[in-house]
C-alpha cells in the first residue's frame, strides 16, 4: 500500500500540482480513490481535442501507463473502472495486470463530446467562440459533471475502506476534482499530465484531494514514503 507524505498539512488549502497533503496510515478509515488520466496518444501530442475519437496510446503513453501501474497497482485496489475509450482501457489494463484485477468499463466516464470540433486545436475553437462551452455541438460541462459524479459515487459505494482506481480523461477530471474538493477550484484549470493520477480520500465525512497531478516521473524523483516498490 502506498502511503502519502504530508506536503501542505491539514486544511482546505489546495495542494500544489504534483504535490501531496494529509498523510494516510495503513489503518486509515475510509475509502481512497485514484483518479487517473490515461497515457498519451498521438492526438494529445498534436494538441488537438480528442473527445470521442478513439486513438490508441502512443509509445510515450504506453510508458506512462506502465509507470502509473507500477505506482498504484499494489495499493490495496479492489475496484478498477475505466472509460470505454481505448486510451483509457489500455492504461487501466496495465494497472489491472499489476493489481490482479479485471478492468470494468463505464460509459459515464467517457471523454467530453466535442462533436465536429474533435480533432481540432482547442485554441482555434476558443478563438472562434470564446470558450468550449459556447461552441455548438459540444457536450455541456454540467452533463459531463452529472454522469461522471454518478460513476464516481457508484465506485465509492462499493468500497468502505481500501482503494479503487478510475481511469478517465482530462475533461472529466476537470469537472470532477473541484466538485469533490472545492479547494481545487483555486487551481482551475487543474494541470493534469497524461499518465498522472490524483488521490481522493474520505476524511471526516467529506472528500479531500491528498495528491494532485502526480506523474510517474515525479514519483521516481520523490518516492512516496513507505511504498517499498522503488517508485
Amino acid at each position: 500500500m502506498v502511503s502519502w507524505t504530508s506536503h501542505t498539512g491539514p486544511g482546505r488549502n489546495a495542494p500544489k500540482s504534483g504535490a501531496t497533503r494529509a498523510s494516510r496510515s495503513r489503518d486509515a478509515i475510509g475509502p481512497r480513490i485514484f483518479l487517473v488520466r490515461h497515457g498519451r496518444t498521438s492526438l494529445n501530442a498534436a494538441g488537438v481535442l480528442r473527445g470521442r475519437l478513439d486513438p490508441e496510446l502512443d509509445v510515450t503513453g504506453l510508458v506512462e501507463a506502465v509507470a502509473v501501474a507500477d505506482a498504484i497497482g499494489r495499493s490495496d485496489l479492489s475496484v478498477l473502472v475505466s472509460s470505454p475509450l481505448q486510451r483509457s482501457v489500455d492504461t487501466a489494463a496495465q494497472i489491472g495486470a499489476r493489481a490482479g484485477l479485471e478492468v470494468e468499463t463505464d460509459e459515464r466516464l467517457i471523454d467530453r463530446d466535442y462533436g465536429s470540433w474533435a480533432g481540432k486545436p482547442k485554441s482555434d475553437v476558443i478563438a472562434q467562440w470564446g470558450s468550449l462551452d459556447a461552441a455548438p455541438d459540444v457536450e455541456p460541462s454540467a452533463e459531463v459533471y452529472a454522469r461522471a459524479m454518478d460513476a464516481f459515487n457508484d465506485v465509492a459505494n462499493r468500497i468502505q475502506s481500501g482503494s479503487a482506481a478510475i481511469v478517465t480523461h482530462d475533461a472529466v477530471l476537470q469537472v470532477l476534482l473541484p466538485a469533490l474538493d472545492p479547494g481545487l477550484m483555486k487551481l482551475e484549470p487543474i494541470p493534469l499530465e497524461t499518465g498522472s493520477f490524483n488521490v481522493i480520500e474520505r476524511m471526516g465525512g467529506t472528500w479531500q484531494a491528498t495528491s494532485v497531478n502526480v506523474s510517474p516521473s515525479s514519483l521516481r524523483n520523490h518516492p512516496p514514503a513507505g511504498d517499498g516498490h522503488g517508485e
